[in-house]
């Protein structure tokens, strides 16, 4: 159901975006909205993970550099039957992190100095099961290209008028119908942009609690990292919310409850739903890797 919702949803946005360029140029301006979108999304293909992680300052380790965390990502990769993604560690106080790149052979996982020295072993790697869930699901692609519409939306709404949108005889509402596009149409491509990824982090919550073998371990992490982010300021975050979805938990100051226009479900209904797994098999004390 999960995949079928984020196809529904990304085939929404998809359209939405066609309609933007519709109601601007008529048939010319859908086809030009449509050659815009591919080439976007190519450039994001490509090059998404390198642009996120330099925006963050990550540096890449191995397993001489951090061999904790290092050994954690390689037993979780182990556990999924998913190719070693490269691993990078973030200079930031704020325990955080995020999964990107176009496909697991071309994957990355993040985590801040911040999570590293505050979360014990099992609950990094509650975090990286996490993430390698969202490696699995395809979730950095997904994600990617319903930023890169989104934003798309946004910048055509505000070019309406520049380009004659409002007199163009394929648009009716003309000057009316024109600014509705541009105060509506950015609104609409945020909301579903925000349900895929409320989406996504459910479903990788459940997989990752699987890929660890113990669900409790994330459920812990979650609390934790909430709490320090609640007061422990990430800048680079804030000075790029376009990808506060990317992380285990919004690292933006302006947290939202878990409604319309918040990027992620509400922690405690992530906890609630670790906790009911960990209920099936609560005699179970031991990881995959002990």
């Amino acid at each position: 159901m999960g995949y079928l919702r984020t196809s529904i949803l990304i085939a929404g946005i998809t359209a939405l975006f066609l309609a933007v360029g519709f109601f601007i140029g008529g048939e010319a301006g859908m086809l030009i909205a449509f050659a815009l979108a591919a080439a976007m999304n190519l450039f994001a293909y490509w090059n998404s993970d390198r642009m996120v992680l330099s925006m963050y300052g990550a540096r890449e380790v191995g397993r001489h550099d951090a061999p904790g965390f290092y050994g954690i990502v390689e037993q979780i990769a182990a556990n999924a039957e998913l190719p070693m993604p490269r691993v990078y560690i973030i200079d930031n106080d704020q325990p955080n992190a995020f999964a990107t790149g176009r496909n697991p052979e071309h994957a990355a996982v993040a985590a801040t100095t911040g999570l590293l020295e505050r979360l014990s072993h099992e609950e990094i790697a509650g975090v990286m099961a996490h993430e390698m869930a969202h490696v699995h699901n395809h979730d950095t692609l997904i994600q990617t290209i319903t930023a890169t519409l989104a934003g798309a939306i946004g910048m055509l709404a505000n070019l309406a008028f520049f380009i004659g949108g409002g007199h163009n005889r394929n648009n009716p509402p003309g000057l009316v119908g024109m600014l509705l596009v541009m105060i509506l149409a950015p609104v609409m491509a945020m909301l579903v942009q925000m349900a895929i990824s409320r989406t996504r982090e459910y479903e990788a919550d459940r997989m990752g609690a699987l890929f660890c073998g113990q669900p409790l371990w994330l459920a812990s992490a979650l609390e934790r990292i909430d709490a320090a982010a609640q007061h422990i300021e990430n800048d680079a975050a804030e000075h790029n919310p376009a990808t506060a979805h990317m992380f285990i938990i919004n690292p933006l100051h302006t947290h939202a409850v878990d409604g319309l226009f918040s990027t992620h479900p509400s922690t405690a209904n992530r906890v609630a739903r670790l906790r009911a797994m960990a209920g099936v098999d609560e005699t179970r004390t031991t990881g995959p890797w002990q």
